[in-house]
């Protein structure tokens, strides 16, 4: 057969990989010859010396000739139709038969979805960009897109071509969306995107909306199917979606899963299908440690947070990181579970078990900032793509990171869908944002000079504003009952109001001023803290204003902060009460609740991100006694609606006396919202006990004491009530009965009217 002509300069662009759609002259093409239609089929094979076009149906092989180039194969075939044709190839002594990715030409993008996501509104944009395992025309291969506007050209890299960039050249959309099918590769494949600008060079980078990364120091992506996992959470998730957690008792237990626990490197890590698998060592840990499995994790971590009597596991961030001391806050992969513990389906197997043992899981999400490193974002196509170009508004120079351009409508698309996918795919719980205070002033941590004020001249990043309001709404739009908590520090208004009162949206609050205000007061001398009764009071003046979360997190046991039992004043003896004190006012005051592991057994060192925590305290009596003191607080906690139902309304809190500090006791009530019961809560914040210590209270009868933190069972001097106390006909404080009570050393007590023992009395 004849052969059509070809520009050499045509043939040239796909040689030398300068072709942004490469379809235009690679894969078959109707042509007309002697007044009929034919076919010409051309493919470019870096590495073969022969190829034929195979037609499997007809049997038939038609012979490919090079043209201006050894490796650029051309033929001409007289059919009416051709699809699904094939190549064999040579290549040296091998031979191969494979379908051409050029023959593929139906794009998986719709105008409907680049529309969307050119505007920023496609919220599950994660189903179109990145690897998709899918089938074309019966055809069975994996689809690749990845948004890169401003390059030259994008090739696929992988363990299918031999990491050659010039084999799967990708062809380039309208909105800068590149895409190629790939047929007859599938799960597990690595892969990376060869990217060029227009000055030539190269940037091989992992896949923003890959699933899965290879483990660290690699960073090639990893085809995976996020559908083939079985959930068996239904009942929980139903369950959520019909739940206010507001009005719930929300524990949780802040967990970095690569320090809460090691196993041995000689101890083979366990897979789904019972086989074992040696996971890579981490260097930086103790000869010998690796990190435990998602799947090792749900069998040891979930059972102890069960017992312990925590609502949810907050997990410091696990999307993809390269460098283990980050903790997870320097994310590559935003959407892809790190492979330090697993794979994908493991995780999805974690947060599984944790719903079937009634766990709740928070993930920290991290939109605020992202490292420069090469295979990431930064830099992304050439360009500053992800991140603001101008360093005073794209840059963390404290954190050595890049800032993202939250008013570029595809990036705050990318963070929008990500906190969605990981509802949808992962069946998580809540998010904790990290570092909003960042995200919103455009003067966080530079100096005059640095940074660039909005359109109005102020501070504030108006544009950071909009986008958080915006994965506010689509997340709570999708997933009713879920947590989204913002660990801001500063006094922006509303931070925890719907976003249609004009609020961000967030449904909790880290109150970083109570943090501050206790760890203040709590580290003083307590002959002192008559002197500084408002730390303990000031929070229930700010109380209402927003829906806060009280948190001792990780941030308060690192960089020369001392573990929280190291920041008590006095012997072994009062630092354990005063850790009792401090975490029983905790619960009992307005506001959910998180501590970070190690707290609740006294860990006296301060975290290390790569070491275990010190399990070894656990066989000393005074640390397992705190231990038991966790545990029934917790409970206690869970079982009386007094302490949680009403967290963010007025009536569901109430002084009593918040001004003896000459004593340096508090005393208040907390009310049920769907009942008249009401507890009553009185601290004594030194070491030194009260004997007729005299509380007023505004029903008559017997108070059980529910909860004495100086209990003997805890480690105290068991100083208490004896079960409970009558009331005495004494008006004081404003109400018309009176307790005349023992008040414990450091101690904090919970008391409740018993109405059954009352009424029988009373008869």
């Amino acid at each position: 057969m004849s052969m059509t002509t070809i520009a050499p300069e045509q043939v040239n662009s796909i040689v030398w990989n300068q072709h942004n759609d490469p379809f235009e002259i690679l894969g078959s093409h109707p042509i007309q010859q002697d007044g009929k239609t034919v076919w010409v089929v051309r493919a470019y094979l870096p590495n073969a010396s022969a190829v034929w076009v195979v037609l499997p149906e007809q049997r038939k092989e038609y012979p490919m000739q090079t043209v201006h180039n050894p490796h650029f194969f051309e033929c001409t075939i007289d059919t009416p139709e051709l699809a699904n044709y094939q190549l064999r190839i040579k290549e040296g002594e091998h031979e191969r038969v494979t379908y051409d990715p050029y023959a593929f030409r139906s794009p998986n993008l719709t105008d409907f979805d680049l529309h969307l996501f050119s505007e920023g509104n496609h919220h599950r944009i994660y189903e179109k960009l990145g690897a998709h395992p899918t089938e074309i025309g019966g055809v069975k291969g994996v689809y690749f897109a990845v948004w890169a506007p401003n390059a030259r050209n994008v090739s696929l890299l992988g363990d299918f071509n031999l990491w050659d960039g010039r084999k799967h050249q990708m062809r380039k959309g309208p909105t800068g969306i590149w895409e190629l099918f790939i047929p007859e590769i599938g799960v597990g494949e690595h892969y990376k995107y060869e990217i060029k600008n227009f000055e030539g060079h190269i940037y091989e980078k992992s896949d923003p909306y890959g699933f899965q990364q290879e483990p660290r120091p690699k960073t090639a992506s990893i085809v995976t199917d996020l559908d083939s996992y079985s959930w068996d959470d239904e009942s929980w998730m139903e369950k959520r979606r019909h739940t206010d957690p507001l009005t719930q008792p929300v524990s949780v237990y802040e967990v970095h899963l690569g320090s809460w626990l090691h196993a041995s490197s000689a101890e083979p890590a366990k897979l789904p299908n019972g086989e074992t698998e040696p996971v890579v060592v981490v260097s930086e840990l103790k000869p010998g440690a690796r990190f435990l499995t998602y799947r090792e994790l749900a069998d040891r971590l979930i059972p102890y947070v069960k017992e312990l009597g925590y609502t949810h596991l907050e997990l410091l961030p696990i999307a993809e990181h390269p460098f283990d001391g980050s903790w997870g806050y320097q994310v590559t992969g935003y959407y892809a579970p790190t492979s330090r513990f697993g794979t994908p389906e493991d995780f999805m197997y974690f947060v599984d078990k944790c719903h079937h043992n009634d766990i709740g899981v928070i993930v920290d999400w991290v939109p605020g900032h992202f490292p420069k490193d090469g295979h990431g974002l930064a830099f992304f196509d050439g360009s500053h793509l992800y991140e603001h170009s101008d360093p005073r508004k794209g840059e963390h120079k404290e954190w050595g990171t890049l800032v993202f351009n939250y008013g570029r409508h595809e990036v705050s698309n990318f963070l929008a869908a990500n906190a969605l996918f990981w509802f949808d795919k992962y069946h998580i719980d809540g998010i904790r944002v990290d570092a909003v205070a960042s995200m919103l002033y455009n003067d966080y941590c530079r100096e005059p000079g640095e940074w660039l004020p909005n359109q109005y001249g102020g501070r504030e990043n108006l544009e950071a504003a909009d986008f958080l309001r915006q994965v506010n709404h689509i997340i709570f739009s999708y997933f009713p009952g879920i947590l989204s908590i913002a660990e801001e520090s500063t006094s922006w208004p509303m931070v925890s109001w719907p976003t249609y009162t004009g609020g961000l949206g967030f449904n909790l609050k880290w109150d970083m001023g109570w943090m501050h205000d206790m760890l203040d007061y709590f580290s003083m001398d307590p002959w002192f803290r008559q002197f500084h009764q408002n730390n303990i009071t000031f929070s229930m003046w700010y109380n209402h204003s927003e829906n806060f979360m009280l948190a001792l997190s990780h941030d308060e046991v690192v960089h020369g902060k001392s573990n929280i039992i190291g920041k008590m004043p006095g012997d072994t003896w009062q630092k354990l009460a005063n850790v009792r004190c401090l975490f029983s006012y905790m619960f009992a005051h307005p506001g959910k609740k998180t501590m970070f592991m190690s707290m609740e057994f006294g860990q006296w060192s301060e975290w290390n991100a790569w070491a275990d925590l010190e399990w070894h305290l656990l066989q000393h009596e005074a640390h397992q006694q705190l231990k038991t003191f966790f545990r029934e607080l917790n409970h206690l906690y869970r079982s009386e609606p007094v302490l949680y139902t009403q967290d963010f309304a007025e009536p569901g809190f109430e002084w009593i006396d918040c001004s003896d500090n000459r004593h340096s006791v508090v005393s208040f009530m907390r009310r049920d919202k769907d009942s008249d019961d009401f507890a009553i809560v009185v601290c004594n914040f030194t070491p030194q006990p009260h004997s007729h210590y005299r509380i007023g209270v505004p029903q008559k009868g017997f108070y059980t004491e529910l909860f004495n933190s100086d209990a003997r069972q805890y480690g105290g001097s068991n100083m208490g009530n004896l079960g409970g106390k009558w009331t005495d006909d004494w008006s004081l404080h404003s109400r018309p009965y009176s307790l005349d009570l023992c008040l414990p050393p450091l101690g904090v007590l919970i008391l409740k009217l018993d109405k059954k023992k009352t009424a029988e009395a009373l008869q």
